[in-house]
This record gives C-alpha cells, sequence and structure tokens, in this order.
C-alpha cells in the first residue's frame, strides 16, 4: 500500500517540478484513490471480472494512467512537451482528458481496463461507460454483471451539484440499461473550484446524499487512514459482486494546490489553505506508521521514493504486472472501419421473396393473442404491403430494414421514450395483449423471432431522459460496430436536453480521440402547426457541426429511402454518426409510402430528381428542397400546371452529395433560377449551412434564391392557422417572380 501511495505522490511531485506550470489537475492530497483503484481491478479480479471500463474527469486522471492502467511515462512526457504521438490526422486533446487501455494480472487472470475519453463537462462520462459496459457485457453473454464491471469516480462538487449523475443513477437498475451495480469513488476535497462552504456547494448533508435514491449503500472513509480505504474498497467490491447493485464510497480527503497547478487558493480559502500547508501529506502520515510499528526500518520509506523517481527518469513502466502480448478472444478489430468512405457502396437491397418472408414472420400473433383493435388494423394492414397489395409506408419499411439486418446476424438496439410503439404509434415493434399486462407475459416482439440464427433485437422504453440515454447508447456504439444502434427522440426538439453528449462525443469524439461510432439517432422533424417544441428538431446546429465527414445528416422523404439508409448504415464499413430527421404526418401520407419493390431493389438516393415527365428543356426554374415540404410544393406545382418548374428533394445534406446535386442542375440548360426552399425559419434550417453547397454546384448562369419563414426567434409558431398562412406563402414565394 506504501508503494502504490509512494507512486501516487512521487509523480505529482515529479510533474510538478519537470513541467513548472503546466495544468495537471493534482491528485496531491487524495493519493489514497491509487491503492483503492488497484484493489478493486485486485479483487474483482479474484471474483471473475475479465474487463473494467473506468470514468472520471480530470483530476487524478494522469495518476490513474500511469500508476493504475501502466500508462509508460515515456508515452506521457511529450504530451507536457506539446508533441502530438497520435495520428497526425486528428486534433487531439488535452493529456487530462485522454483515456487508455491496458490487461492487468489478477489473482483470478487477466483484467482488460478501459478508461473512457472524457471531456471537460465531468460527469458527463458516466453514461458513456454505462453504455460500453453493457455492449461487452452482450458480446460476452455476461447478462448478470459478473465479467464486466463499471468503475466511475467522481469529484464530491460535481456528484452533488450535476444532474447528469442522478440520471445515470436512475439507469442503474432498469432492464434496458442496468449493468449488475457500479462502483463509485468520490474523490471528496471538500472543494469545487473555488466553492468550499457546504451551505453554497450543495442543499444535503453528503455530497452523495443523491446516491440514496437507488438505496446504495454509502461508505464515508478517511483517505487520511489508506487501510481503512482498504477495507471498504474490498466491501464495495464483495457487496456489488454479491447484490448487483450500485455502491459508492465517499473518500474525504483534500486538494493540495488549487483547481489547477497555475492557480492561488489562498486567494479564496485562506483558512483552509494554511492548515493544508501544514499537512505532511497521505503517504508521509502512513509511512511514519509502518517505521513506528517497526514493519518498515526509518530510510526504506525515502528509497521508495528514490527508485520510484529514477523510473520516471527512465521512462520506465511503473505499474505492474502489465499485460503487454495478452489478447482477449472478445476484443473487437476496428480494422475494417477504418479510413473508410461515405461514398463507399453498399448492396442494400433485399431479394421480394425474403421481404414477404419477413414480413410474415412480423404479423403473425401467437394463439390467443388479442390485440388492440387499432392495432390489428395496422398489423392487417402491414401483412397486406408484405404482399405487395399495399404500398409499403414509413413504419413498416423501417421494421423490414431491422428484421433484414437481423436475419443477416446483426444486433439492433432500439431506445428512447416511446420507442416501443413509436411516438406516433407508427411502429408497433412491441405488441401487447389486451388481456394481459405486457409484465406479464403480455407482450410480442416479432423482431425477436425472424429466424433461428439471427440476432439480438433490444427496444426499450426508456426512462424520461434524453441526456443520459443518449450518451449510453453513444458508449454502446463505440464498443460495438455490429449492431445497429438507435437512439430516438420524443420529439426531435427534445434532443437539445443532450446537447453536451451531441457537442462533446457524437460530433467530435472521432476528430479528438479517434473513437469511431455508427450510431443513430432519429429525431421527429416538420412543420405541422404543433408549436415551437413539437416542430423542429433544429436541423441547423447539426449541420453547423459537420467538417471533415464526421457525420452523417439525413432527411429521407419515403418509405423506401429509410429501408435503404438503415441497412446502409451497416452494410457499410463507413461508422460514423446518422442523424436523421424522420417525419410525423409523412408517416402516414400515401404519397411518401413506397412500392414494395423499391426495397427490392435500388439504394438511397442522395439526391432524388423531378419524378413527374416534364421536358427539361422546358423548365426555367430547379427548387431544391428537403423533407415535408416537398410534398406540399409537388402538389401546388401539379395544381399550377408550372411544367416549367422542377422539383428536386436533397435528401442527404451531409457529406453534401456534390456530383448528384451538379448532375441535377446540368439537366436543365435554360434553367437560370434555383431556389431553396424549406419550411424552418431563414435563420434556422439547412439554409445558411448549404447554400455555398449548392452555389458550389451551379452553373456561371444561375442563381440562387431563398424561399421560406422569414428569420424567427422562436423555432415554429404555435397557432395552427398562422401556420398555415406561413406554409401556403412561402409555397407561393418558392414559385414567385424574382428579380
Amino acid at each position: 500500500m506504501l508503494q502504490k501511495l509512494t507512486e501516487a505522490e512521487t509523480l505529482e511531485k515529479y510533474l510538478h517540478t519537470r513541467y513548472v506550470g503546466q495544468k495537471r489537475f493534482s491528485l496531491e492530497g487524495g493519493e489514497s484513490l491509487i491503492p483503492a483503484v488497484d484493489e478493486i481491478i485486485q479483487r474483482a479480479g479474484g471474483q471473475g471480472v475479465q474487463e473494467m471500463v473506468i470514468g472520471m474527469a480530470h483530476r487524478g486522471r494522469l495518476n490513474v494512467l500511469v500508476n493504475v492502467l501502466g500508462k509508460m511515462p515515456a508515452e506521457l512526457f511529450p504530451e507536457f512537451e506539446g508533441k502530438h504521438a497520435t495520428d497526425p490526422a486528428s486534433l487531439g486533446d488535452v493529456k487530462y482528458h485522454n483515456g487508455f487501455s491496458s490487461d492487468i494480472s489478477t489473482p483470478g487472470g487477466p483484467v482488460h481496463l478501459s478508461l473512457a475519453f472524457n471531456p471537460s463537462h465531468l460527469e458527463i462520462v458516466n453514461p458513456v461507460v454505462e453504455g460500453s459496459v453493457r455492449a461487452r457485457q452482450r458480446r460476452r453473454d455476461d447478462k448478470t454483471g459478473d465479467q464486466v464491471l463499471p468503475v466511475l469516480i467522481h469529484g464530491d462538487a460535481a456528484f452533488a451539484g450535476q444532474g447528469v449523475v442522478m440520471e445515470t443513477l436512475n439507469l442503474a437498475n432498469t432492464r434496458g440499461y442496468g449493468t449488475g451495480g457500479t462502483v463509485h469513488i468520490v474523490v471528496n476535497n471538500q472543494i469545487g473550484f473555488t466553492t468550499s462552504d457546504p451551505r453554497d456547494a450543495r442543499s444535503t448533508t453528503y455530497c452523495t446524499d443523491v446516491a440514496k435514491m437507488v438505496e446504495a449503500p454509502i461508505f464515508h472513509v478517511n483517505a487520511d487512514d489508506p487501510e481503512a480505504v482498504q477495507f471498504v474498497t474490498q466491501m464495495a467490491v464483495d457487496y456489488r459482486q454479491k447484490f448487483k447493485k450500485d455502491v459508492v464510497i465517499d473518500m474525504v480527503c483534500f486538494r493540495k494546490l488549487g483547481h489547477n497547478e497555475q492557480d492561488e487558493p489562498f486567494v479564496t480559502q485562506p483558512l483552509m489553505y494554511r492548515k493544508i500547508g501544514q499537512h505532511p501529506g497521505t503517504r508521509k502520515l502512513y509511512a511514519d506508521k509502518l517505521v513506528t510499528q517497526g514493519v518498515l526500518k526509518a530510510e526504506e520509506p525515502d528509497a521508495m521514493i528514490k527508485q520510484f523517481r529514477a523510473d520516471l527518469d527512465a521512462g520506465k513502466h511503473t505499474s505492474n504486472p502489465v499485460l503487454s502480448n495478452f489478447k482477449s478472444k472478445f476484443a473487437v478489430d476496428w480494422m475494417p472501419f477504418l479510413n473508410t468512405k461515405w461514398t463507399d457502396n453498399a448492396d442494400t437491397h433485399v431479394p421480394l421473396a425474403e421481404l414477404q418472408r419477413l414480413a410474415e414472420k412480423l404479423t403473425s400473433m401467437p394463439e390467443g393473442f388479442k390485440l388492440h383493435p387499432t392495432v390489428e388494423r395496422l398489423v392487417n394492414a402491414s401483412k397486406q404491403m408484405g404482399e405487395g397489395k399495399l404500398a409499403v409506408d414509413w413504419g413498416m419499411a423501417e421494421t423490414l430494414s431491422y428484421a433484414s439486418l437481423l436475419a443477416n446476424g446483426y444486433d439492433v438496439r432500439l431506445s428512447g421514450q416511446d420507442a416501443g410503439r413509436g411516438t406516433f404509434a407508427h411502429r408497433h415493434a412491441v405488441l401487447h395483449d389486451q388481456d394481459r399486462e405486457k409484465w406479464d407475459a403480455g407482450s410480442h416482439v416479432g423482431l425477436s423471432n425472424i429466424s433461428k440464427d439471427q440476432g439480438d433485437f433490444v427496444v426499450i422504453d426508456s426512462v424520461l431522459s434524453e441526456e443520459a440515454v443518449l450518451g449510453f447508447e453513444y458508449g454502446y456504439a463505440t464498443a460495438e460496430p455490429t449492431a445497429l444502434v438507435i437512439w430516438e427522440a420524443q420529439f426531435g426538439d427534445f434532443a437539445n436536453g443532450a446537447q453536451v453528449v451531441i457537442d462533446q462525443f457524437i460530433s467530435s469524439g472521432e476528430a479528438k480521440w479517434g473513437r469511431v461510432c455508427g450510431l443513430v439517432m432519429l429525431l421527429p422533424h416538420g412543420y405541422e402547426g404543433q408549436g415551437p417544441e413539437h416542430s423542429s428538431a433544429r436541423l441547423e446546429r447539426y449541420l453547423q457541426l459537420c467538417a471533415e465527414h464526421n457525420m452523417q445528416v439525413v432527411v429521407p422523404s419515403n418509405a423506401a429511402q429509410i429501408f435503404h439508409l438503415l441497412r446502409r448504415q451497416m452494410l457499410r464499413p463507413f461508422r460514423k454518426p446518422l442523424v436523421v430527421m424522420t417525419p410525423k404526418s409523412l408517416l402516414r401520407k400515401k404519397e411518401a409510402a413506397s412500392p414494395l419493390k423499391d426495397l427490392a431493389k435500388g439504394s438511397f438516393q442522395t439526391v432524388i430528381p423531378e419524378i413527374d415527365a416534364l421536358d427539361p428543356k422546358a423548365v426555367t426554374r430547379v427548387i431544391a428542397c428537403c423533407g415535408k415540404v416537398y410534398y406540399d410544393l409537388l402538389s401546388a406545382r401539379r395544381e399550377r400546371r408550372l411544367d416549367n418548374m422542377a422539383v428536386i428533394r436533397v435528401e442527404q445534406l451531409y457529406p453534401f452529395p456534390h456530383k448528384a446535386f451538379a448532375a441535377e442542375m446540368k439537366r436543365y440548360p435554360n434553367a437560370h433560377e434555383v431556389v431553396w426552399c424549406q419550411e424552418e425559419p431563414q435563420n434556422q434550417g439547412a439554409w445558411y449551412q448549404i447554400g455555398h453547397y449548392l452555389a458550389e454546384n451551379m452553373r456561371a448562369d444561375q442563381k440562387l434564391h431563398y424561399a421560406g419563414r422569414l428569420p424567427s426567434a422562436a423555432p415554429a409558431g404555435g397557432y395552427l392557422s398562422k401556420h398555415n398562412e406561413r406554409q401556403k406563402a412561402l409555397v407561393d414565394q418558392a414559385f414567385g417572380k424574382y428579380k
């Protein structure tokens, strides 16, 4: 134990003198964390745990990297010197955000450790870790959580202050997100940046009181007593392994330096830091105790420091025994998914006979299963769609895409509020017997009964959370490239409750950390007069985050498009987040349905050309659009018999399909006007983000114009009559005169 304390303290002092003034978010004052985490690994490994995923913020992270996971000091030092040791194409991140993985020897065999990458939003890593753990448990068929353990390390102020902590705790014992319990350690240094008065830091006695919501045992322990810390750590691991519930260690310690190494804490906490300045340090207290007890000779503690400094100078491994050549059979090979392009081909068609077989499976009910009359009508309609008697609507096309992927052995995981039936009752992936409750075996999931060797289908009506659930699904997708992982917002607008996950992980995780992710976000979007929180999925925000082909932003407008799009997401090796603006009213619009044969052939079209037989030479204006407004434009064009105006759909807004769009421009040699028409206000939607792409692919003799709502502070109006007026006006504008 003294060796681990020596490693913890000496590393901090070494970095403090070698890299003066550099931020590292020192662990000094909380060094007992290192022997505690080491004890968790060894004890859990001895009880059969084979993988651990660790999530933590920046304080003490470098210490955990070197002294627990075994990162070579020689690899850490260049990061202090501003050199990048990663892919030159990567933007990289500051050293105290980076993750790492290694394999450690324990009494029960090797344990694979993964420290998750984390941005500065402290606790936001919590659900990401849980999702990653769930994916690893699924890969091992570890239904009880015996083999994969999540460990989360928190700060006291963040644990009490940040809502994602509560949201993640609320996932702990649910069926769709449970991981068999998490071991939490709170590095309670009694201060949050400069706030140390408990009256300002929280409204509860302890910073850990939020964990009472899941009845987790909470051990409060003095970090200056390393043996007490070890004792409660052993209890915590044993409790988690036996009862598969969360458990919390509140390690009460202090922070020797300021918030970072450039900060002067005496400015705001003079008396506290006068006491801290007189504290000899946990390692010294424990070393003196061992010398007094005769366990060590007086000179041995200093000799341990000297040896460790020598190892650091040599850049050696300081954490033993790290297994450098071990490779688990459950490790994922990410190589096929690296250096791929969005233009890579994928054959997404499914033979007609197979579609019919899948449809028959999806619409077959167990004997005596009583459906709600409305659902029964929908199931019967789906049966006719599978027989080719009715055009396939959005819900059936989406379900057939899942079924076909499952039949090919892929897993499909779909979660979100009302995901089972769909917010707009279009999916009905879970059917309910009207004579039994679903928790009494009264539900039927057709997608789980496709074929004998099919992939695993999981659909979850999530807790009422966006941030934690989306973070969880991101974590799952980054750990499992062979599963189609989908999060569906109840309304696309509600995704803004998870903006940190979108900004810090989904859009930028690969550029910062090299984390490949194929997560799909389904965001209902469309203006039907339902007001500002039920119309816009904030398309503009996703487009603003797009660069370097980091994401795909798509607005499919018919059933065949969503079928081919979701299949494309898995069949191509290209693993990038997919943001889909899904419809509401189009779910049941006959014009948006597709013949079954369109699923049996073709592929996802990034641009859909004009569908009427217009004379290309007679066309003087091309109107480009995406989403629901297309059907308003098409109807108006046909009513007014404006055969000199072509309407095309840009279905993929990013990466922008330059070649396909330019080809459409060339089809109409006499079209000197190009209009972008959108439902959203001018300062929202796609206009400001893709206008330059449109112009780039137009001829020199063409002019670009905008048709749509005027700029607005709110996404949409709340009065239906006003909505209808504005919708009619923007359609009129698209066909009107431009000077």
